[in-house]
């Protein structure tokens, strides 16, 4: 709850409430009129080891860690977050699930910290990276459903061979080995999905840390460099082909929302999940391509994107050979040319009416920023290939706002907000955050009694975030991935979460549909 009402009103005026509302239903209300909004009923903060649901909401579990995806065996990943929806037809879609990173002690039986065996580097990779499920309902009222047997189930490992697309060899390769820390993503105009590339030094370490990574896998498979991580990945569905664009630079890509400039050239924002870290936009040479383009860092003080281009920057030609060792040493070349460091810049969507860009900062405790914010980015003229921008704060975290760290962010058809919170489990349970209990799901209406209110509708289980939020086409079901529940577990006797299978069962991080009266309410379109 916002600690005034003027605080409610400047954020709908910063999200253009009023005229995104009644354009969205002039488009969608003509064929039918709507039915009286349902009023959302806060959740309290909690502790309980359950996906809690407001009333007028409910869930099924799509998939979770080690179901069968397919006739060859092949099973759901660890740590599922990003999730994109893409329709082909009233009754089927592709829905397209990252899987993170690793619990050694719940994938491979491993403490943490413990030296991998290669049996065990081998388990690690496998279940990263990335799920792409055929889905189907019976009708349009149906629920959704995995259909396990459908051909063009797959994943896409860290164990899978990918091509780089770059004009030369990197750290001696052009085709290497698998995607990793598959953070959040995005979907092209042109139907493929993006899957980025984060926290890679976990794994194969890091160019700009001394330090070992925490699960070093580099003994087992000695060809696997840093460089060959933290880019974006292009994957099409139909066929599983997949490919690393460094045209979109490398760093700890949280995700990557792509839009269309008014000239149709496809443009990709993306934020450096790291404190002190920037906020990028690429453009696109030619529609519905994105192997080349420009790379942009936001100058947020002066409202300005920056060109990240080798050839038209002094600074830049005397510091990289090409253009290539600019991508693959982005954050450098971002400092360089003045790039304004944020705190943590994560989950980042676009208002569907007004074209907004907002971004959520999680937090930074070096800068004493605890409860992180969201900023909008409105471009010139609302073209997204505009050069410059305004900038302002939309929504601070905290006791005011009742949201501490937010991180994924989504506008749902209609122009509502929804946002989910990432609290280490480590902090959840000590001050400051003990107040806000266990990482949540926030939905903020831009319209009726609660505009501009953000109302706890899903408490996570115990150690757990959700993550990756995405409806479908028609606006009645929120995917939803629910991911390291039992995250501080040490003790395979005594997990400190049971979700989903709830008795003695360990944990296991899953992909949920919620559906329901208030999404129905909200949200639908038809």
């Amino acid at each position: 709850m916002f600690s005034s009402s003027f605080s409610r009103r400047k954020f709908l005026e910063f999200i253009g409430a009023a005229t995104a509302t009644h354009a969205v239903a002039q488009v969608h209300t003509k064929r039918q009129p709507r039915s009286k909004k349902m009023m959302p009923v806060a959740l309290p903060a909690s502790r309980a080891d359950d996906l809690l649901l407001t009333s007028g909401l409910q869930f099924d579990v799509i998939a979770k860690y080690g179901d069968r995806i397919n006739a060859s065996g092949d099973t759901f990943g660890f740590n599922a977050d990003f999730t994109s929806f893409m329709p082909l037809s009233l009754t089927e879609a592709f829905l397209f699930v990252n899987h993170e990173y690793i619990h050694s002690l719940l994938v491979c039986g491993l403490p943490f910290g413990a030296k991998l065996t290669k049996e065990a580097a081998e388990k690690m990779l496998s279940v990263v990276g990335c799920s792409i499920l055929k889905i189907r309902r019976k009708d349009t009222q149906s629920p959704w459903r995995l259909d396990v047997d459908d051909p063009l189930n797959r994943r896409i490992s860290g164990l899978t061979p990918i091509p780089l697309v770059a004009p030369r060899a990197v750290a001696g390769k052009l085709t290497v080995m698998g995607t990793i820390n598959n953070c959040s993503g995005g979907q092209t105009p042109w139907r493929t999905f993006l899957t980025c590339e984060e926290n890679f030094d976990w794994i194969w370490g890091s160019e700009d840390t001394q330090e070992l990574p925490a699960a070093d896998a580099r003994p087992f498979y000695p060809d696997a460099k840093s460089e060959h991580y933290g880019w974006v990945v292009e994957v099409d569905p139909f066929t599983g082909n997949a490919r690393k664009l460094t045209s979109l630079g490398r760093f700890a890509h949280e995700g990557a929302r792509v839009c269309e400039a008014r000239d149709g050239r496809p443009v990709v924002y993306m934020g450096d999940d790291t404190a002190d870290q920037c906020i990028y936009k690429f453009i696109g040479d030619t529609p519905g391509s994105l192997v080349s383009g420009t790379l942009y860092v936001a100058d947020t003080q002066a409202g300005r994107w920056l060109a990240l281009d080798r050839d038209k920057n002094p600074k830049l030609k005397e510091a990289f050979v090409d253009q290539l060792d600019l991508l693959i040493n982005t954050r450098k070349a971002a400092k360089l040319v003045g790039g304004t460091p944020h705190d943590r810049p994560e989950g980042i969507d676009i208002h569907p009416v007004t074209g907004a860009v907002v971004i959520s900062l999680t937090n930074n405790k070096s800068r004493k920023n605890l409860y992180g914010s969201l900023i909008k980015i409105q471009e010139h003229d609302g073209d997204h290939a505009a050069l410059t921008f305004q900038v302002s704060t939309l929504l601070m975290g905290g006791s005011g706002s009742g949201i501490a760290c937010p991180d994924n962010i989504r506008f749902d058809q209609r122009g509502n907000l929804w946002v989910t919170t990432d609290m280490s489990d480590a902090a959840m349970r000590s001050e400051p955050y003990r107040e806000f209990g266990n990482n949540s799901l926030f939905f903020v209406p831009i319209d009726g009694p609660q505009a501009g209110k953000p109302i706890r509708v899903a408490s996570a289980p115990c150690d757990a975030e959700l993550t990756g939020p995405c409806f479908s086409g028609d606006g009645r079901t929120l995917f939803l991935a629910v991911q390291h529940p039992g995250e501080g577990t040490t003790d395979l006797q005594n997990p400190t979460s049971h979700w989903p299978d709830g008795g003695k069962e360990l944990p296991k991080p899953a992909v949920v549909a919620l559906h329901g009266e208030l999404l129905d309410s909200w949200t639908a379109i038809s």
